[in-house]
């Protein structure tokens, strides 16, 4: 049996596959739901998967929430290579380059747990070994599927913009730099929980993260014209707040580039530009370029381990 090797990027607001991106939410049910879409059968129960968010845990090992959500997301990556549902996988993941050595063999073994597991998702067949699981540090793992970015800077930040965290290294010719390692609560979900505050205060109306999402990308949405306008307006004050934060850690954006990637990139591309004069940015939007990057990672690992 062939092994597949899957990178997943275990985010506070979305779990992420080198080709796949949906919301970490997670609904358990005793009997069969209202729809067949990204639902999870596992052990008895039922599970609408990728609807709404899950509570903030600083320990993802607490309960089988990401656990079951790692088997939607290998189900969905599957599907998606057309792979046979009866697989061996190798999975390929992240942690934070803060407490990396802290809590990798933990997360490790919560991931690993040794059996076949047999399950259903979106009405399909699976029984899946987990073979392996391969660890490395988010942020620092999709820049170096990237390297090119940084030709000739000796120098760079990398900031990565998580749902409740922003991870924050310094890269010293393409190594980190570990004394320079930071871990900010200021991820997007603050910041959406902040612009839903303030609009609620100003204008009387409850956006859900969805809109409040949909209006700082920038695209169409049909909320009236005033709670737009204090969308954009904190969207911008988040990203001041973001640099400031960075320089406030001992970053000096004035003399190096920084790196955005994670979910909220695309908003310092909106927001920080070089007529600013705040940094020169460098923006990765791809959401799943951790995931890609573990499992790039993963892959050249194990084609030097095999005889």
């Amino acid at each position: 049996m062939d092994i597949e090797i899957i990178g997943i990027d275990h985010g506070n607001a979305a779990i992420k596959t080198r080709n796949a991106s949906f919301p970490n939410g997670i609904t358990e049910y005793d009997f069969e739901p209202y729809t067949k879409q990204n639902v999870l059968e596992y052990g008895g129960k039922y599970y609408v998967c990728g609807s709404g968010r899950l509570p903030l845990l600083k320990d993802k090992t607490t309960n089988d929430s990401f656990y079951l959500l790692t088997l939607t997301a290998i189900a969905k990556e599957l599907d998606h290579r057309k792979c046979e549902s009866r697989t061996d996988v190798i999975l390929a993941a992240g942690l934070p380059l803060t407490g990396f050595g802290l809590h990798k063999e933990k997360f490790k073994q919560y991931l690993l747990r040794g059996k076949a597991e047999r399950f259903v998702f979106e009405s399909r067949d699976y029984e899946i070994t987990i073979r392996d699981v391969m660890l490395y540090p988010q942020g620092y793992t999709a820049i170096l599927s990237n390297m090119h970015l940084i030709e000739n800077e000796p120098s760079v930040i990398v900031c990565d913009i998580g749902g409740w965290t922003v991870d924050i290294m310094r890269l010293d010719n393409a190594i980190p730099n570990a004394e320079t390692c930071r871990s900010l609560e200021l991820g997007m979900i603050r910041c959406f929980d902040e612009i839903g505050e303030q609009v609620r205060r100003n204008t009387g109306k409850s956006l859900t993260s969805a809109q409040i999402e949909t209006v700082l990308k920038g695209e169409a949405c049909s909320i009236d014209s005033k709670a737009r306008q204090m969308t954009l307006e904190y969207g911008r004050r988040y990203a001041g707040k973001l640099l400031s934060a960075i320089s406030e850690s001992g970053f000096d954006a004035g003399a190096m580039p920084i790196i955005f990637l994670g979910g909220g990139a695309g908003l310092m591309k909106r927001h920080v530009t070089p007529q600013d004069g705040l940094c020169r940015a460098i923006v990765l939007e791809d959401v799943c370029a951790n995931a890609a990057g573990y499992e790039r990672l993963a892959r050249q690992m194990s084609q030097k381990l095999s005889p």
